[in-house]
């Protein structure tokens, strides 16, 4: 059901301060039009390929995001985008708002093993929820960014990129989840330790459909339903949903998998899914048929979600390669997943990388 697109970077834009490749890091894909939006887990910037006469993606042009939004952090500190969404001509951006565990390196102590395994880490740009305006060309057909510009569908209304009020160590999104009863007890520990993980974003209008990796509870993945309203300064806030907090909570059952990415198809909700910890495992797509119709918060059982396919994933002398990130709408007949820590097999010449194109129809009916 998987068929190959591929992927062309151009070796000027691709490498991070670290040497990391854009293709080695993928983390969530968006497609406009004839354009697709990709974005590495270790930079702060966004990357925009247009689809070229032989079906593949290039023309690679990277927009960094210092350009239009206010970073906490200026000096190249990753933002970890793990969500890139599309509504009312703007673009959506979504940090993972995690923390990191360091790793142990094998040539040091266990003494020193140990305590890098104690320590945590956080990263200021981490906690970004942003929108940034997005209009299309009319003579290139290609979607640019802009920090500020006329809005094509409403005459003498201006859009203007802004994001979620939030510090150096947290968000207003954050801050509110930190009292909640089900994600607060998960909101100081790691992604990678099933702690609080936002990967996955979708939208519809003005609703913001936020996917957590983790926590996972008891078999249960998380869905929060925000949106977002001016407060100011180029800043947004939440709106209270409800009485009690400004977000609402659904609860999937997708059998102890997390979620690493949402995408929108009419009114029916995609599914990335996959393990919540570090560690190898099945990684599949549902459907959720009208997930975005629903208006009252939901508990989702496995029965109410389509299993649509498995996605490739590293195993055996690949292990730990080849974890699907991204998911996004080719068209209304096809998916496309992109991989973070591609193997070789997978990436092509020195800048290229072959993401995974699923028909939605054909995996219907094989499910």
């Amino acid at each position: 059901m998987a068929n190959s697109i591929l992927l062309n970077f151009s070796a000027d834009l691709s490498l991070n301060p670290e040497g990391k490749h854009v293709r080695d890091g993928l983390s969530t894909a968006l497609r406009t039009g004839n354009n697709l939006w990709l974005s590495c887990d270790e930079r702060s910037t966004i990357e925009r390929l247009t689809e070229q006469p032989d079906g593949s993606f290039g023309q690679h042009k990277a927009f960094d995001l210092n350009d239009y939004l206010q970073l906490p952090d200026k000096d190249d500190s990753e933002i970890d985008i793990e969500g890139i969404g599309y509504a009312n001509h703007y673009l959506w951006l979504l940090g993972s708002h995690s923390l990191k565990r360091r790793k142990p390196r094998k040539h040091q102590s266990v003494a020193k093993q140990m305590k890098r395994l104690a320590q945590l880490k956080s990263d200021p740009n981490r906690y970004l929820l942003a929108r940034i305006p997005i209009v299309q060309d009319k003579e290139t057909g290609n979607y640019t960014l802009y920090k500020e510009c006329p809005n094509p569908g409403v005459s003498g209304e201006m859009l203007h990129a802004a994001q979620l009020k939030g510090s150096p160590h947290s968000s207003q999104l954050l801050d509110e989840l930190r009292k909640d009863e089900h994600i607060g007890p998960f909101t100081h520990l790691p992604g990678k330790d099933n702690g609080f993980d936002i990967e996955g974003l979708a939208t519809k209008g003005n609703r913001l459909f936020l996917g957590l990796r983790g926590p996972v509870l008891r078999g249960w993945a998380i869905v929060l339903e925000v949106e977002l309203e001016e407060d100011g300064d180029h800043y947004l806030k939440l709106k209270q949903l409800l009485p009690e907090r400004p977000y609402k909570k659904h609860f999937l059952h997708l059998k102890g998998k997390g979620i690493r990415e949402l995408r929108m198809l009419g009114d029916d909700i995609y599914i990335l899914a996959g393990p919540t910890m570090d560690l190898d495992g099945v990684i599949a797509v549902y459907r959720w048929r009208n997930g975005a119709t629903i208006e009252q918060e939901t508990m989702v059982h496995t029965a109410d979600l389509e299993r649509l396919c498995e996605v490739a994933h590293g195993h055996g002398e690949d292990t730990g390669k080849d974890k699907a990130e991204g998911l996004a709408i080719y068209d209304e007949h096809n998916l496309m997943v992109v991989f973070d820590s591609p193997t070789e097999n997978r990436k092509v010449k020195d800048n290229s990388v072959l993401a995974d194109l699923i028909s939605i129809d054909k995996a219907a009916r094989a499910g």
